[in-house]
């Protein structure tokens, strides 16, 4: 029996095909691990703040809160455009272009340094665009003295973003991981020291926590430089080389990708600090429960979000090659992982909702079943929220890789402000709902933003397309 020629192609190409997405998903858990173990080490630095603050009473809690809310609108707006060196140094590295990649990260670290100055000074007046934003004067003081000590953080805290995104970019995460590791536990130790005046140093309370954590990140900033310039393979790309020299074609480059996704940002944080303040109009107690369940909605979320950031490696390595296909997996491969994890986590918070609220709050502070009992309600109500959080910001991440990041800015404008705060206002106060309804409306919100960047990815990478490569690739 002769076997027709097509036939003898079609049976050759499954098993290529079922190869190629199996080298697909082992090579993306191979990158996704350290990343993804990074970023939770960068949330339990912040978790750990929280859990020391919180045995000071439910309003420390809540001014803890408002202090983030502060900095992290702040700390969007370079983290996004920093973050443009992940695939700009990624298709570099997959064009074979190491100067290119070099140059990347240098305009990475110009950025954190340009933009981060004159928004460290914004942090200072904490107090007042609080007080502005209706809070109370009590509240916006334990806040601003938080800011006091934690907005020096952000040029630091970018730069090493900028090193740790080229580190992933030439496929060798891992010492980012293990400055994360070392600095937990210093973290912890100096931060205790700081805010109950241990260890022969002053009792500083919320002053003393975010001194702690802007020291930590200076320290984990200078590690990371010294790591790219002696050790291999970092070091062969010499990023502090020629650091001054004017690169302004690819810092260009580099606010057309970042600046939207700065955007994007600072859009779906602004959602979620608009719900932060909304709490703080319904009551101490909801505002407290609320960033009890938000904290455990960020942990859950860096183990995507450290996905994402191999997504855009890997989309970014194959658009480089100018692989058409090998794009369209890289993708398809982190979105399909990120749902299995989320949902899979998301299950385990359901079940253990009564315990977690706890691990914050203690067993001894005013109020604390209240809060507790609250917390745990939103816990549940947040399983949609979790699972369609952690799609979005992988999906993101494969856009990203292919520089798609304006459309990205358009879905999550529609999706935050145009249908979750609308959502999470009428359901609070109009329906009478409170905390139910804000947390119901950040899950409309964001499960509509996911399904959207799916789609979005999918149509892309149906068409094969395939972004510029840097300038002078």
């Amino acid at each position: 029996m002769t076997i027709p020629p097509t036939d003898i192609a079609a049976g050759m190409e499954l098993p290529a095909q079922d190869t190629a997405w199996r080298i697909e998903i082992i090579d993306t858990l191979r990158l996704s691990w350290p990343m993804a173990l990074t970023q939770l080490g960068q949330i339990a630095m912040m978790t750990t703040d929280l859990m020391l603050l919180g045995r000071l009473g439910d309003q420390v809690v809540a001014a803890t809160a408002l202090a983030h809310t502060v900095l992290f609108a702040a700390f969007c707006v370079g983290m996004g455009i920093v973050q443009a060196v992940a695939p700009l140094a990624s298709q570099a590295y997959g064009a074979r272009q190491p100067r290119i990649v070099r140059r990347a990260v240098r305009v990475g670290l110009w950025a954190a340094l340009m933009i981060g100055v004159p928004l460290t000074a914004l942090q200072l007046w904490g107090r007042d665009i609080l007080v502005a934003l209706g809070q109370t004067r009590e509240a916006a003081e334990l806040a601003g003295a938080y800011l006091d000590g934690l907005a020096w953080c952000l040029v630091p805290a970018w730069a090493f973003l900028a090193l740790r995104n080229f580190m992933g970019a030439v496929n060798r995460p891992e010492p980012a991981l293990w400055i994360t590791l070392v600095a937990i536990p210093a973290n912890l130790v100096l931060a205790y020291a700081l805010i109950y005046g241990v260890f022969g140093l002053p009792e500083l309370g919320l002053l003393g926590a975010g001194i702690a954590t802007t020291l930590v990140n200076i320290g984990m900033c200078a590690i990371a430089i010294w790591v790219c310039y002696a050790h291999h393979p970092f070091k062969k790309y010499r990023v502090l080389g020629r650091f001054w020299r004017a690169d302004w074609a690819l810092f260009a480059k580099l606010m057309e990708i970042g600046a939207p996704t700065s955007g994007t940002f600072l859009l779906e944080f602004g959602v979620f600090a608009a719900a932060a303040l909304l709490m703080g109009m319904i009551g101490t107690t909801a505002l407290a429960a609320h960033q009890i369940a938000l904290q455990t909605a960020a942990i859950m979320f860096m183990v995507p979000f450290g996905i994402s950031l191999a997504a855009t490696v890997r989309v970014g390595h194959a658009a480089g090659r100018r692989d058409a296909g090998a794009v369209r997996r890289a993708g398809l491969v982190a979105i399909g992982l990120g749902t299995i994890f989320m949902a899979a986590v998301t299950l385990l918070v359901a079940l253990t909702r009564h315990a977690i609220p706890y691990a914050f709050l203690g067993t001894s502070t005013a109020g604390v079943a209240e809060v507790a009992a609250l917390a745990s309600t939103l816990l549940v109500l947040g399983m949609s929220f979790f699972i369609a959080d952690g799609v979005q910001t992988v999906a993101n991440g494969a856009l990203r890789g292919l520089n798609d990041t304006r459309v990205p800015l358009l879905f999550s404008g529609i999706s935050f402000w145009g249908i979750g705060f609308p959502t999470c206002y009428a359901l609070a106060f109009w329906a009478g709902w409170g905390a139910i309804g804000v947390w119901i409306g950040l899950s409309l919100a964001l499960s509509v933003y996911a399904g959207l960047l799916i789609w979005r990815f999918y149509a892309l990478s149906q068409e094969g397309y395939l972004p510029e490569l840097p300038p002078g690739a």
